[in-house]
């Protein structure tokens, strides 16, 4: 019939188009009426209508509709990339990813936008494109609701939720949502610029701020408010400026919950919390927490005085004194804040007695941080700060915990606390997967993967990857004891040595084994204490080969090598390899017996003691032959007992070389050496 012209149910003549392609594509789906060149072709299609997928990834269980794609999928299992490019090596799992990157060499971009010619390299590029056109966003995040026009741009953003950050810098291990994060933040550290303005030579390290650049010598402005009309160059500029209209914050610090309404923004005030300062003075060394800080601070090595009174012409190298300044000529009564005020006297050539200003690090300080505390004269660069700052002195909580009542100072620590109720850990270690509930503890964990040790004392050079670690060191200087338990008045030089402390009179062990229900005063105990449990001794000797348990052990251990002994008697000059043997020590001169047997109340100089004096009142035996299971209360008293199944004798007399088992038994031998009656 096709050849005489006619169709195929209603007799319609075909034309000779209708023919080619029926003769090309003979097999028709009766679904959509999609032709296709194979049958095979047809049955693959079809699973698209019935949503049938029976292909299963015998690696993770994901279902296919598709051979083909489950074929592609393995491959992110193996890793396997068998297509190379020629010309740079880069590999790749699929062949049409090949052919695409190539493009990138020959430069070639053979799809078009009908509506404005732009063209790309990519059909998948040029799909997302139109839809900048169209306005259509198909890909929506079933968390927030939030609609996207690329597949990408939902992944990217869905880790927003989940918090991960699967991409990790080999140089410093910063985490990253995306690959190209990752990729424009490693030239940080190489320091390269592909980038380059053909109009004044400036290059970038990002593309997104080379084409930011490039606007500013164009003057174009493609971004604008449909509130108010104002025009932007960048789009990120324009959402930032829509925040003004709408008061959106949605930028959160996890740590105390303040909200912002750009993401720079927070990051700066991030940094409040973590005490890091990454952006360093090549001069002096000096480290500020913003760029801007630095760049204000490079002032006072270049003597540059960008700001000038359009009344007299006089230049200031800080805004703040400029507006200082300016009101000399207005009239205008300053501020009613003592910092601004000094700055007036200080710009005016006046002292005075209670507010003089010295130098040009005096106006340095008063123009970066112009709020000061009237108690303490402590100064801060946001009035928010200072408010804060107050409720130290006056000793207000006004914040309240719901779960628990507890009073706090300060919003942030009120949010840090609740998260002791919650559980929450939503800061996570990338090399171990350790969670943490700060993310100032994760930044300081992280050291212990680097090596980095950034805090440095003065006194001994010894240095620290936490800046609290530190703090206490000094204290073994100075000797300072700030912290005092009010029942003993014993005090501390650590407030966390208190807090255990404070243990011993409550008798509260809230750390728990859960393989033996032992209680622990400390979470380094009851850590330690496990690994009696697992066997695990993960800390070992270099010298001998010898493994501990805990790493303070094998410091100790170490100075059986080495000879060491640090802690010397003030008393009797007799030196110590252990501080606790030394303290130990000194009870023989005071007398002092501080454990005490609640049961008879015999008392003992050495915690040690106690606990096997306690053990005869129990009748607790810990230690366990393994040969012939007999129990003893003191592991002294097993190792002597082993002896009878080892045949061991270390006690040999110098007079004959008769060995022994025991020690009683060779002083008892030696007597028939010297007749000396038992």
């Amino acid at each position: 019939m096709a050849t005489n012209g006619i169709g195929f149910e209603d007799g319609e003549r075909l034309s000779q188009e209708d023919l080619r392609l029926i003769a090309n594509k003979p097999f028709q789906c009766e679904e959509c009426n999609k032709r296709f060149t194979e049958l095979s072709n047809l049955q693959n299609h079809r699973v698209t209508h019935t949503g049938e997928k029976p292909y299963k990834c015998e690696e993770c269980s994901k279902l296919f509709s598709q051979l083909g794609s489950l074929t592609r999928h393995k491959k992110t299992h193996t890793g396997e990339k068998p297509f190379v490019c020629g010309r740079c090596s880069k590999q790749f799992g699929r062949l049409c990813h090949l052919k695409t990157h190539m493009r990138t060499h020959t430069g070639e971009k053979p799809y078009k936008c009908e509506e404005c010619s732009k063209r790309f390299s990519d059909q998948g590029d040029l799909r997302d494109h139109v839809r900048t056109h169209t306005g259509e966003k198909p890909y929506m995040c079933e968390r927030c609701s939030r609609q996207f026009s690329r597949l990408g741009s939902l992944k990217q953003h869905i880790r927003t939720h989940t918090g991960e950050k699967p991409y990790s810098c080999e140089e410093c291990l910063k985490q990253f949502t995306s690959s190209s994060g990752l990729l424009s933040h490693k030239r940080t550290h190489t320091g390269e610029k592909p980038y380059k303005c053909e109009e004044c030579s400036k290059p970038f390290s990002h593309l997104a701020a080379f084409k930011a650049h490039k606007r500013t010598h164009s003057g174009e402005k493609p971004y604008k408010c449909e509130a108010c009309s104002k025009q932007f160059s960048q789009q990120s500029i324009l959402k930032a400026h829509m925040r003004t209209h709408t008061g959106d914050k949605p930028y959160k610090c996890e740590e105390c919950g303040r909200q912002f309404s750009e993401s720079h923004t927070l990051k700066t005030h991030i940094r409040t919390h973590t005490g890091e300062k990454p952006y360093r003075c090549e001069k002096c060394g000096k480290q500020f927490s913003q760029r801007g800080n630095l760049k204000i601070h490079m002032r006072t090595h270049t003597g540059e005085k960008p700001y000038i009174c359009e009344e007299c012409s006089k230049q200031f190298s800080y805004r703040a004194v400029l507006n200082a300044h300016k009101r000399t000529h207005s009239g205008e009564k300053p501020l009613k804040c003592v910092a601004q005020a000094v700055v007036t006297m200080a710009t005016n050539g006046m002292g005075s007695n209670d507010a003089e200003v010295e130098s040009q690090e005096d106006l340095r300080v008063i123009a970066n941080k112009p709020f000061q505390c009237e108690e303490c004269s402590k100064r801060f660069t946001e009035l928010s700060n200072l408010k804060n700052h107050k409720v130290t002195h006056t000793g207000e909580k006004p914040y309240k915990c719901e779960e628990c009542n507890k009073l706090f100072s300060h919003p942030s620590t009120l949010s840090r606390h609740k998260k002791t109720h919650t559980g929450e850990k939503p800061f996570v270690c990338g090399r171990c997967s350790k969670q943490f509930s700060r993310l100032c503890h994760l930044k300081t964990h992280m050291r212990t993967h680097t090596g980095e040790k950034p805090y440095k004392c003065e006194e001994c050079s010894k240095r620290f990857s936490d800046q609290g670690d530190l703090r206490d060191h000094v204290r073994t200087h100075t000797d300072e004891k700030p912290y005092m338990c009010e029942r003993c008045s014993r005090q501390f030089s650590r407030l966390g040595s208190l807090k255990r402390h404070i243990l011993t009179h409550t008798g509260e062990k809230p750390y728990s084994c859960e393989e033996c229900l032992k209680q622990f005063t400390s979470s380094s105990g009851l850590l330690s204490h496990k690994s009696t449990h697992t066997g695990e001794k993960p800390y070992k000797c270099e010298e001998c080969s010898r493994q501990f348990r805990q790493l303070n052990c094998l410091k100790i251990h170490k100075r059986t090598h080495s000879g060491e002994k640090p802690y010397k008697c003030e008393v009797c000059s007799k030196q110590f390899s252990q501080q606790s043997m030394l303290k130990a020590h000194m009870r023989t001169h005071t007398g002092d017996k501080p454990y005490r047997c609640k049961e008879c109340g015999r008392q003992f100089s050495e915690s040690h003691n106690l606990k096997k004096h306690i053990r005869t009142h129990t009748g607790e035996k810990p230690y366990r032959c393994d040969k012939c299971g007999k129990q003893f209360s003191q592991r002294s008293n097993l190792k002597i007992h082993m002896r009878t199944h080892t045949g061991e004798k270390p006690y040999k007399c110098e007079e004959c070389s008769k060995q022994f088992s025991y020690r009683a038994v060779l002083n008892a031998h030696k007597r028939t050496h010297s007749g000396e009656k038992p």
